[in-house]
């Protein structure tokens, strides 16, 4: 199939397709004479792969060790699972963090009076005035 149908049949646009073949993701495409790309169902299936754990926030760096993974049946699942977990708790430090800042932005626009007056505490933690109340 040629890039667009494997865009289509893996849920992967055909630009992050050629991306993830100028990384070394995925193996480069076996090229027809006149130089189209042809994809096996293979292919798909790896892109398929390369989506979900996507979807799931892993880092391509993540996305490499666990393809690696993926193809090696001799693996340990607790080679997987320890790529989860690590990625648990990033996810984690990273909802804490969003948290932190809706409840600072939440808290500023609380005191905005959202007025016709100039003083507004958003702009003012934006700029590091000190006078923030």
């Amino acid at each position: 199939m040629n890039i667009g149908e494997a865009a289509k049949a893996s849920g992967v646009s055909a630009k992050m397709i050629r991306y993830y073949e100028s990384i070394g993701l995925i193996n480069k495409a076996i090229r027809t004479e006149a130089g189209y790309r042809v994809y096996t169902n293979a292919d798909v299936h790896t892109l398929r792969f390369i989506r979900r754990s996507r979807d799931l926030g892993f880092s391509v760096a993540q996305i490499e060790t666990l393809l690696a993974l993926w193809q090696d049946r001799a693996r340990a699942s607790a080679d997987v699972k320890r790529i989860a977990q690590v990625h648990i708790a990033e996810l984690e430090t990273r909802m804490n963090e969003l948290k932190q800042m809706a409840d600072t932005l939440r808290h500023l626009a609380e005191n905005c009076g959202g007025d016709a007056r100039p003083h507004c505490p958003i702009i003012a933690k934006l700029s590091d005035d000190e006078d923030v109340r």
